[in-house]
């Protein structure tokens, strides 16, 4: 039988055929985000207004730019952390909402200093903006990598604000895309919180996954009890689970070895280990020997 495949993401996030097994938990496919393409547009844009309208020596110029790109790799790794802790990726994706908010303040800043008019939110110019994002095609479907494609589908309807010469539209229009972004996070967030507190943790997750692989192994030992030729210990005669050699304490038999359940004190089911015989005992009634 050949072995079960799986998509992994390899590289730069692309999906492939992996001959691995499926894992616990799903993580990556951040590309897919909305929220991911919105931060990636910002962060383009941010880097473009920074070199064309302000003073590459000014140290606004690195806190933008660090600032446009937290918010977009924070999402990336949040995706990523998924996979090991439900933790992890809430905070990660609450540094990427905290760092587009900080870029927020530098775009209004720049018009404020500047004595440039901040667009209100029923401003035409502002709404035209925000229109742009319900024509937006999500994950077009083709031979390339359908992330790529949304994101230069992103850039080529925004570029008319975003490319004009005028810094105060391209500081507004960068405003009102931080606004959708920061409404996505929020959103994401609110979603990661509802699964962490259904779901449980990663640690949760494992947890109940080996207990129905116990679950599923227990009743496939009990379908069959009398082949044990390629087990190292015998079943327990009262509740089926595994035993384990024991040698008794005291009583008569101190010294003698034995099988005991591994589930005492809750289950008091013995086996001889070679010859001989030992009582099995009704649970709490007779203790018998003491493992």
């Amino acid at each position: 039988m050949s072995e079960p495949r799986d998509v992994r993401s390899v590289g730069s996030d692309r999906s492939v055929r992996a001959p691995f097994p499926r894992r616990l938990r799903p993580s990556g496919g951040y590309r897919r985000l909305r929220s991911f393409q919105a931060a990636t547009v910002i962060y383009d844009a941010t880097v473009s207004f920074c070199e064309r309208f302000l003073d590459p020596r000014s140290r606004t110029v690195d806190q933008m730019t660090q600032a446009a790109r937290s918010g977009r790799q924070n999402i990336a790794e949040g995706s990523r952390a998924s996979a090991s802790s439900s933790q992890t990726e809430l905070r990660l994706v609450n540094v990427a909402r905290a760092s587009l908010d900080e870029l927020l303040l530098d775009y209004e800043d720049f018009l404020r200093q500047r004595g440039l008019p901040l667009w209100a939110r029923d401003d035409p110019r502002a709404q035209a903006v925000r229109g742009v994002s319900r024509s937006l095609p999500s994950d077009p479907s083709g031979p390339t990598d359908p992330s790529e494609r949304t994101l230069a589908a992103h850039a080529a309807a925004y570029a008319p604000w975003l490319k004009n010469a005028d810094p105060a539209v391209v500081a507004n229009a960068a405003i009102c895309l931080i606004h959708q972004a920061n409404f996505l996070l929020d959103r994401q967030i609110a979603g990661l919180e509802r699964s962490f507190v259904h779901d449980g943790g990663y640690s949760e997750t494992l947890a109940a996954a080996r207990l129905a692989e116990r679950r599923l192994q227990n009743q496939a030992d009990r379908s069959d009890l009398t082949d044990r030729t390629d087990k190292t210990s015998p079943l327990c005669p009262l509740c089926g689970g595994d035993m384990a050699l024991r040698t008794a304490r005291k009583g008569p038999r101190a010294g003698e070895r034995f099988w005991g359940c591994r589930g005492f004190p809750a289950c008091r089911g013995l086996r001889p280990h070679t010859t001989g015989t030992l009582p099995s005992p009704t649970p709490n009634r007779s203790p018998g020997p003491t493992p």
